[in-house]
Order: structure tokens, then sequence, then C-alpha cells
């Protein structure tokens, strides 16, 4: 036999290992984030959340205004080269007033809705996981909780506190984790009985170990996927408060007072009301685009 007949006869089995090479299944982070950019409503909301954030860093220097700078001789302005969403009824730029609002809300959103990840995973994870008579105090609590309007609740406390930003927080994070902890006790509950806990706990692993290490490594996805949609609910929130008056105070940008100033002149100067409604429905939609997004990549039936 030759060389060259040697080398023909090797030729398919390397053509087969490369072949099973390249049939390798895909990581699960591959698969999410193929997922996440195969969709093309997901793409959308990241864009417009992107761009919701740049205006919120960087749109006030942008344009040679401030948020509280008044021109009462521009008032009432229309949308121009000067004034990109016109000036309300003190002259002020609302356009940077609205970055300036956007900062307000994505901060009291995103910081309630990371408050209320860290209590309620930790609250629902041991709810699940000592199960008994524990879990059942620590739920009839959450039942007592979740009993009382969470608007009204949150209404009274603002009413019993300073308004202002960490008023806001603190209002929002108070019966806000409830959710979280509702939706990690209950994939405790099924992760618990699974082999790997049952051996965990063979082992001598401790409780906050296998909680830790174990089992909310599992839970990434509800985890996320439930905060992505947290965090609209929250900024929503912190307008609806702003708009009735207790949320931050003037002379502080918010889109919730800068709508509830624009309801007054509605008829007249119907810009001053469009533009925060359009910014806090468009910060909304792209959240819960996102957030779709994010649960259909991390749901294992769309990846068959």
């Amino acid at each position: 036999m030759n060389p060259t007949q040697d080398i023909f006869i090797k030729l398919p089995e390397e053509e087969k290992t490369i072949s099973m090479a390249s049939e390798r299944p895909l990581s699960h982070s591959r698969i999410f984030y193929q997922k996440l950019t195969e969709n093309p409503l997901t793409i959308i909301g990241f864009a417009l959340l992107s761009l919701i954030l740049f205006l919120a860093l960087f749109g006030p220097m942008l344009t040679s205004h401030t948020y509280y700078e008044t021109q009462l001789a521009l008032k009432n302005t229309a949308p121009c080269k000067e004034f990109w969403f016109g000036t309300d009824e003190l002259g002020r730029d609302l356009f940077c007033r609205a970055c300036w609002g956007a900062r307000i809300s994505l901060f009291v959103g995103i910081t309630a809705a990371s408050i209320d990840l860290i209590i309620g995973v930790i609250y629902g994870a041991f709810a699940g996981y000592l199960g008994g008579k524990v879990e059942n105090a620590m739920m009839r609590l959450i039942d007592i909780l979740a009993s009382i309007p969470s608007l009204l609740f949150v209404i009274l406390l603002l009413v019993i506190m300073q308004p202002g930003i960490l008023s806001l927080v603190i209002a929002l994070t108070v019966t806000g984790w409830i959710s979280m902890a509702r939706i990690v006790r209950g994939q405790i509950l099924q992760l618990k009985q699974l082999d790997f806990v049952k051996a965990a706990t063979a082992l001598g692993a401790s409780h906050q170990r296998i909680i830790f290490t174990h089992l909310l490594p599992n839970l990434t996805g509800p985890i996320i996927t439930t905060m992505t949609l947290t965090i609209p609910s929250a900024i929503f929130a912190e307008a609806f408060l702003s708009f009735l008056g207790l949320g931050v105070q003037a002379p502080i940008a918010s889109w919730g007072t800068m709508a509830s100033d624009g309801l007054a002149a509605m008829r007249y100067y119907p810009w001053r009301l469009f533009f925060p409604a359009a910014c806090i429905s468009l910060t909304m939609l792209s959240f819960h685009l996102l957030g779709d997004g994010v649960s259909d990549a991390f749901d294992p039936r769309m990846q068959l």
C-alpha cells in the first residue's frame, strides 16, 4: 500500500471527526444570546431602552438650557429648533426637563426593583426550602401585606414621610417584593425535591450553601424575567405618584410632575403633556418588549 492510498483511507475518518465536532450542542449562553437576537421585538425594545438611557445620561449636554432655568418671555413656546420639546408655563426647556425626568424615573425604578429582588429572592428561597411551620408563618405574613391595597399603602406612607426620592424608593419597596418572593418560593418547592439537592443534604451541606449554591442559580431565568417586568411597574408608580404631587418636588423635574403640569394646559399647549406621556409609554414599552424576549429565551420549550 503506497502513501497516497494510506492518506485516502484516513480522510473519511478525519471528515467524520470534523463533522462530529461541528455538531456539538451549543452552550446555554449561546442559545440565550441567539434567541434574543432572533427576536425583532426584543431588538426594538433594547434600542428604545438604549436611546432613553443615552438621553438620560447625555441629553442635558445637548442643549444650552437647564431644567430649572426660567424665561418668562418664552413661556409656552411650541417645539422649535431651539426648544425641541417646547417650553412650559415658566419658560423652562421641556427637553432638558424630560432628560432629567428620565434620570429620576430610571433611578427610582431600578433601585426599587433591585431592593425588591434582594428581599424577595432571599425571603422566598428560605420560605420554600425550610417548609413546615416556618414556611406557613412566612407566607401568612405575605398574605397580610398582600391584603392591603398596595397603592393605598404607598400613598399613606408618602403622606407620613417627607416627599422625595428616598421616600419614593422606601414606599415602593415595602410591598413590592411580595411577587418576587412568591415566584421564588414556588420554584424552590419544585427544585428541592430533585436528586442533586438530596445529595447535597446527604453530604452535610448547610441550608445557606444549598440555597445560594445549588438552588438559586437554577432560578436565573424566572428571576431576571420578573426583574425586567418589575422595573417598568416601579417607573409607572413613580410617575403616577409624582403626578398626584406625592413624588419629587419642584424644581426637580419628573415625568409625572411634567404630565401633571401639562394636563391643565392640554387644550392650548398639547406638547406639554404629549412629551412626558410619550417618554413614560416608550420606557414601559421597551422594558416589556425586553422582558418578553428574555422570558422566551429562557423558556426551554422555545429552544427545541
